[in-house]
């Protein structure tokens, strides 16, 4: 692969014209296709497997025109203080804007007035008008929506208070200004490595290119592919770090090649060979761990690993192409004057060690104690995930600014927490000598277990189904609102047996239960197989076992460590207005999956880096204890900018309104911070040299049978020392350097 590379690397650098013309054209081909495709026309949730799911399914077989799937709002009054929402002139207002709703748009489907579906407080301080569309909120037209936010004006005007919650306002997410603070720090630790604005502003300029064709294809395929709002995002999120961290291993080691003296073009091959091998074994890792995702059959999350995954694989393809056709473009810029005297003095047998080889030597001398230390700090950092309660968050957790999050206080004000998340119970009757009679023994039985309210069963036309509407008395995302469906649930296998009628529950709030077990019943089998994978891509990468298993470990110690500082946060509130946490609750079901799949290919590539070059040195004939340090020589700062880089960016989406984001964000620049900085520059090592030789042992057998891949260029480097390249020319190339021949030395 080494020697592969290295020829790709010289091929796109001599024709660095035309490698940088195709992916402006790439650019602008998804740009276009971006630009001209039609809007999402939906964004469908479904959870295959489930009751919640085959409940849905049954309400549009045997309710059709229900519109099951529809949007809908909550538009809640609350009185001025001393008044009721039942006094004529309130009264008369919210009835005249049921009347306005009814008229305002012909994608309503109905309109429930509230002084006659009972939607009015026991204390006559609130009521809420329940609005349902035709369609799902994805495909509301703007005039809906105004015509929606319009209608409460002329109430607010006479003193009454007027919010709207559900989910026909749902907008996509925006992350504010907080994702370009990311990309600004990482500018600066670029400067900071580099020492060159050129060679700073190269990894950033390659990873917004790759980030561009990649959401740009993304929104371009939303409607066909039906991809939700918040794919882009987390696509821009991944593909956005890992493209900046590929150019820069790439352009660091570039620079190493030239600062040892070869030429441009020469260290341009040398670099994508070796550089480059380990970017295409580290970008596979985060293939291989996003595309993974497929197994919890969740059609979202699948589409949302499926478009990381391309995310990434283009980032690869960049790295090993755009830059190195970057870097012929910045000729000897590339190399700022102080980077000069920088690579000089280092190259020099006076030089003094760098931080990364004090570092590397202080670990060799206490192995021991340094293991130790790092262990037991992420062991105690992790206590709070034994607590991890997982779950969706509801509109609670909104912004307090938001109408979403008013509405929903309001009605809990107003009605108890509840209200927010009713339970849809859909009662199957075509199998009972009795329907009626079957429904009113659910009702019955439901009332009985201690909930808010039950509203009495609603037959279609056929009378062979019915749905019952109820009111838990806890909030959507509560442990005791699980607990109600759990024992709905347990007593409709009594009722079927005894009446032959099937009970069902769905609606949000049981889907969101659904779909949190479901990530826990994948959990194991995902970690299995990607992991599992992920260990014989490192095997092949390192002619090793031990080193793959201390890389698995090890990262699993970061992953239950990050998911206690999201426990601490997110759920226990701890720092929380820091973060801008507002409402605590449990974690999002899908974020320990998805943290697993992301942060895995990110842990790797910090092992695939820095053991590389370890591995490398022992392999050119070093000892085990100066592999180590020779490996942290080399690749310790780099692997730093890397991971500050990674973190800067994830920081940035904590500022996003939505919680998922938010949350996604937080773990994964927690989880990157105790992976690259605990676990890899110091675990890693200290493990490594308390296992001296043995870390490198593989059986003969299996070394055999093993394909060698060369990612350290040992094939390669034998390759040029027997047939030493022919001096390339840095000419062909149109840059305005034809004819260039210079040696650059440094």
């Amino acid at each position: 692969m080494a020697t592969f590379l290295y020829k790709l690397g010289r091929l796109t650098f001599r024709r660095r014209r035309y490698v940088a013309l195709i992916w402006v054209a790439l650019l602008a081909l998804a740009g276009f296709g971006a630009a001209s495709a039609s809007t999402a026309a939906s964004s469908s949730f479904s959870i295959p497997g489930t009751e919640a799911q085959r409940a849905f399914d049954l309400l549009e077989q045997r309710f059709p025109g229900s519109n099951a799937d529809g949007a809908t709002a909550r538009v809640v009054f609350k009185a001025p203080e001393g008044e009721k929402v039942t006094d004529a002139e309130n009264k008369g207002e919210i009835t005249g804007i049921v009347k306005e709703l009814q008229s305002g748009s012909d994608q309503v489907a109905g309109v429930a007035d509230p002084f006659e579906a009972q939607a009015v407080s026991e204390d006559g301080s609130t009521a809420y008008i329940s609005v349902s569309y035709k369609v799902n909120s994805m495909e509301l037209t703007d005039e809906t929506r105004d015509a929606l936010e319009g209608v409460g004006k002329d109430a607010e005007s006479s003193g009454m208070k007027v919010e709207i919650g559900g989910d026909a306002l749902q907008v996509m997410p925006h992350t504010g200004t907080a994702e370009i603070i990311g990309v600004a720090i990482a500018a600066v630790v670029l400067v900071i490595t580099f020492g060159s604005l050129i060679a700073a502003g190269l990894p950033l300029v390659t990873a917004l290119v790759g980030v561009g064709i990649g959401v740009s294809t993304i929104t371009a395929l939303a409607s066909v592919m039906d991809l939700g709002s918040t794919t882009s995002i987390l696509a821009m999120m991944i593909g956005l770090a890992v493209g900046i961290d590929y150019a820069l291993f790439i352009v660091s080691r570039y620079r190493a090649e030239l600062a040892e003296g070869r030429e441009r073009e020469e260290a341009a091959g040398r670099a994508v060979g070796t550089a480059g091998s380990a970017v295409v074994f580290a970008g596979l890792t985060v293939v291989i761990a996003l595309a993974g995702l497929a197994v919890v059959n969740i059609p979202m999350l699948t589409k949302m690993g499926l478009a990381a995954a391309g995310t990434v694989s283009i980032a690869v393809l960049i790295a090993l192409t755009l830059v190195p056709a970057a870097l012929g473009f910045a000729g000897k810029r590339i190399m700022g004057r102080k980077a000069r005297k920088a690579a000089e003095a280092e190259n020099s047998p006076e030089a003094k060690p760098n931080m990364g080889t004090r570092w590397a030597r202080f670990v060799l001398r206490k192995p021991v104690w340094v293991m130790l230390v790092g262990v037991l700090g992420l062991g105690v950092v992790a206590i709070p995930a034994t607590s991890l309660e997982m779950g969706l968050p509801d509109d609670g957790a909104q912004p307090k600014s938001t109408t979403q999050r008013q509405a929903y206080d309001t009605l809990s004000d107003g009605f108890g927490p509840g209200f927010n998340g009713p339970l849809l119970v859909v009662v199957d009757g075509s199998n009972s000598s009795d329907p009626k009679a079957a429904a009113d023994q659910v009702a019955k039985k439901i009332e009985s277990l201690g909930v808010a309210a039950v509203v009495p069963p609603a037959f279609n036309k056929a009378g062979d189904a019915a749905t019952i509407t109820v009111i838990p008395k806890d909030r959507p995302s509560s442990h005791a609102t699980e607990e109600v469906v759990h024992d709905i649930r347990d007593a409709g296998k009594d009722i079927k047996a005894d009446t032959g009628a099937e009970v069902l529950v769905t609606g949000a709030t049981a889907m969101n239960i659904d779909f949190s077990q479901k990530m826990n019943d994948a959990l194991l089998p995902y970690l299995a197989l990607v992991v599992g994978l992920a260990f014989l891509l490192l095997m092949l990468v390192f002619r090793s076992i031990l080193v793959p298993l201390k890389a698995a470990l090890g990262f699993l110690l970061s992953v239950v460590a990050a998911l206690g500082a999201v426990v601490a946060v997110f759920q226990w509130g701890w720092l929380g207005s820091l973060f801008g946490v507002e409402q605590t609750g449990p974690i999002m079901s899908m974020m320990p999956i998805f943290m697993i799949g992301v942060v895995f290919g990110l842990a790797m590539d910090y092992e695939v880096f820095l053991v590389t070059r370890m591995r490398e040195a022992y392999v050119h004939g070093e000892s085990p204890g100066q592999a180590i340090v020779t490996g942290f020589k080399h690749g310790a700062r780099v692997v730093t900018a890397a991971a500050v880089i990674m973190i800067a960016v994830f920081s940035g989406f904590i500022g996003s309104s939505e919680q998922m984001v938010k949350m996604i964000g937080f773990s994964l620049a927690v989880a990157v911070l105790f992976d690259a900085f605990v676990v890899r520059m110091a675990i890693v090592p200290a493990v490594l040299a308390l296992l001296g030789r043995k870390a490198w042992w593989l059986p003969r057998w299996l070394d055999r049978a093993l394909p060698n891949v060369d990612v350290e260029g040992e094939k390669l480097q034998k390759q040029l020392t027997e047939e030493p390249a022919a001096s390339g020319s840095d000419s062909d190339g149109g840059d305005g350097h034809g004819g260039e021949r210079e040696l650059v030395r440094v």
